[in-house]
C-alpha cells in the first residue's frame, strides 16, 4: 500500500509513462451523487496531460472489509485504498479512461492486501 497517499507516482502505464498523482478531496457521495459511497478525488499528470479521477468506495463494502479485517474505517484508510486502486488502474490500464470508478469488494480487498494491520 502507499506510504504517502496525498502525493505519489504511479506507473509505468502501458505506454511507459509515469504519472504524478495528487489527492484533492474526500467526501461522501451521498452529498454529490446520492450514492452510499466515499468519493476520493485525485489529479493525475504525466508531464503533458492532466486528468481527474474520482474513486468511489461503496460504504457497505468498506464496512464489510473492516469487519473482516478488524480494522477501523478512517479518512486516511479510504485515501490509501483509493490511491492504491488508482495506481493499479494506471499500471494495468484498467478503467483508466473513466473519470469515476466505483470499486468492488475484490478491488477493496486487493487494495488492502498490502496494508499493515496497525494502519487499519
Amino acid at each position: 500500500m502507499l506510504s504517502n497517499h496525498r502525493e505519489f507516482e504511479a506507473g509505468p502505464d502501458p505506454f511507459g509513462r509515469t504519472w504524478k498523482v495528487q489527492f484533492v478531496w474526500l467526501q461522501t457521495g451521498i452529498s454529490i451523487r446520492h450514492a452510499d459511497t466515499i468519493d476520493v478525488k485525485f489529479v493525475t499528470n504525466d508531464g503533458s496531460y492532466t486528468d481527474e479521477k474520482v474513486i468511489a468506495l461503496p460504504h457497505p463494502l468498506l464496512l464489510e472489509a473492516m469487519s473482516k479485517s478488524g480494522g477501523t474505517l478512517s479518512d486516511a484508510l479510504c485515501m490509501r485504498i483509493a490511491g492504491s486502486h488508482l495506481r493499479h488502474m494506471v499500471e494495468s490500464g484498467e478503467d483508466v479512461e473513466k473519470p469515476l470508478v466505483t470499486l468492488t469488494a475484490a478491488d477493496i480487498a486487493r487494495a488492502m492486501a498490502g496494508e499493515p494491520a496497525a494502519a487499519r
